[in-house]
C-alpha cells in the first residue's frame, strides 16, 4: 500500500465486523456509539463512490441477550431461535443508524447451498449487483435460522471471504480484537512481532495460525481469517486484518495511516469459489 492510497485502487470494498466488536463486554448489550460510528464510515466511503458492503455477526448473541439467555446456547434449535430473534433486532438498528445518514440497507442471508447452487448463486451475485447500482449497502450474515450444519460456513470471516470473491470487490477488511496476524499468540508470548504485510500465503504463514479466540462471543480464530485470507486473495482482493476496536481505523486503512496487516491479492484465475466450498467447507 505504500506505492498509493487505499481508495484509488479500490472501488468496491467489503467490511467483516464481528460480535465481540459490536457488544458491551461486561453485559453483552449493544454497543450503539461503536455500531452509530460504523455506519458513519460506511457512509463515507459510499460518498466517495465506493461500492460497500457490511457482514455483520452477532445475530445469536443479540438474540440470546434478548432473550434472556445467560450462556451462549448449544443447542441447535436455541441457537437457531436466537438468530431468528437477534437478526431481526440488528436490521432494525442498523436500519435506524444508517437512516441519520440517508443510506439504504438491504439484508442479505447465505448459507452455503446458496453458493454451490449455481443458480442460486448467480442469483446471488445479481442481487448484489443491483444493490450495489441503488446505491445500497447490504448488511450480510449467515441464515442461521435454517442453517444445519451440513448448510453453513461457519464463521462470518470465510462468509465474508466468499461474498468478497462473489462480488468481485478488490479490498476486504476484517475487523477483529487483535491486530493483526503475529508470528505467535501475542497473549501469550510478550516477543511475538506483527506481521504488517504478507505477499502470499505460504506454509510459514499458514503455521502461524491459533485455532482460539479470546472470545466467549464470537467464533472466529486467527486461523479462520488465513482461510478468509486464502480465498479473498485468490480471488483477486486484498484483505487487511484490523482492530475494531475502534472502527475509526476504516477511514485510516484508506489513508494507509494504521496498524495491522494486508495481504496482498495473488489472484489465480483456476480459483473457483464454488469448487472450494464444496470441498473444503462443511
Amino acid at each position: 500500500m505504500e506505492d498509493k492510497k487505499q481508495e484509488t485502487r479500490n472501488r468496491r470494498v467489503v467490511v467483516k465486523i464481528g460480535s465481540s466488536s459490536l457488544q458491551h463486554p461486561e453485559t453483552g448489550d449493544m454497543n450503539l456509539i461503536k455500531m452509530e460510528h460504523l455506519a458513519r464510515e460506511l457512509c463515507d466511503l459510499r460518498n466517495q463512490g465506493m461500492d460497500v458492503c457490511l457482514v455483520s455477526s452477532g445475530a445469536i448473541a443479540t438474540g440470546r441477550k434478548t432473550i434472556g439467555l445467560t450462556e451462549r446456547p448449544k443447542n441447535i434449535s436455541v441457537k437457531q431461535a436466537c438468530a431468528a430473534v437477534g437478526q431481526a433486532k440488528l436490521m432494525m438498528i442498523y436500519q435506524k443508524m444508517f437512516a441519520e445518514y440517508n443510506q439504504m440497507v438491504g439484508q442479505v442471508l447465505m448459507t452455503k447451498n446458496t453458493m454451490i447452487n449455481n443458480v442460486s448463486r448467480k442469483n446471488a451475485q445479481n442481487t448484489f449487483e443491483e444493490l450495489f447500482h441503488l446505491g445500497v449497502i447490504p448488511i450480510v450474515n449467515e441464515n442461521d435460522t435454517i442453517s444445519t450444519y451440513e448448510m453453513c460456513f461457519g464463521d462470518n470471516d470465510t462468509l465474508s471471504a466468499i461474498v468478497a470473491s462473489l462480488v468481485g470487490a478488490d479490498l476486504l477488511i476484517l475487523l477483529s480484537d487483535i491486530d493483526g496476524l503475529f508470528t505467535d499468540d501475542p497473549h501469550k508470548n510478550k516477543d511475538a512481532k506483527l506481521v504488517r504485510v504478507v505477499e502470499k500465503l505460504d506454509n510459514q504463514i499458514l503455521h502461524m495460525a491459533k485455532g482460539s479466540t479470546g472470545s466467549d462471543v464470537g467464533t472466529g480464530g486467527m486461523a479462520t481469517k488465513l482461510t478468509a485470507a486464502h480465498i479473498a486473495t485468490l480471488s483477486g482482493a486484498d484483505m487487511v486484518i484490523a482492530n475494531g476496536e475502534d472502527v475509526g481505523i476504516i477511514h485510516k486503512i484508506f489513508e494507509d495511516d494504521y496498524v495491522g496487516t494486508l495481504f496482498r491479492a495473488n489472484k489465480n484465475e483456476d480459483f473457483y469459489i464454488a469448487d472450494y466450498i464444496e470441498e473444503s467447507i462443511g
